[in-house]
């Protein structure tokens, strides 16, 4: 795991979501429910990753860490996108080398700490952001 790497990275670009408002020709309303539904969303996919690494779940791990992932960068939170990644890299090199009704239970002792933290601390920034008008 490289969380070291992921402290370097913003916690939340402010470029990404710049982007999205030029690319949506500044419809901000579109831009402000997106970053709501990520907000809103985002406890159910770490939710649904748990679940699968604990389980040992391959198939829900790998759609739940790329959701996770895919999401992350859409709305900028990069240090969040990182730690998918990480965790995205170590569960297909895991599955290819070992058991992972063993392997995924061990990356969720790994991995989840560091996300649960990340997310909660990228929901602080969004929602302060938010609310404060500083996302535009």
């Amino acid at each position: 795991m490289t969380q070291s790497d992921d402290a370097g990275r913003p916690l939340v670009d402010q470029s990404v979501l710049e982007r999205l408002r030029e690319e949506l020709d500044e419809d901000e309303g579109y831009c402000t429910v997106f970053v709501g539904n990520f907000i809103d969303y985002l406890p159910h996919r770490i939710d649904r990753l748990r679940l699968a690494l604990t389980t040992g779940d391959l198939d829900g791990a790998v759609d739940a860490v790329l959701s996770l992932k895919t999401s992350s960068q859409m709305v900028g939170a990069e240090r969040l996108a990182g730690l998918a990644m990480d965790l995205e890299s170590a569960i297909r090199s895991d599955a290819a080398h070992s058991d992972v009704a063993v392997a995924l239970p061990r990356l969720a002792a790994a991995y989840l700490k560091p996300i649960n933290q990340c997310s909660r601390q990228t929901l602080h920034r969004l929602q302060a952001q938010r609310s404060t008008g500083a996302n535009r």
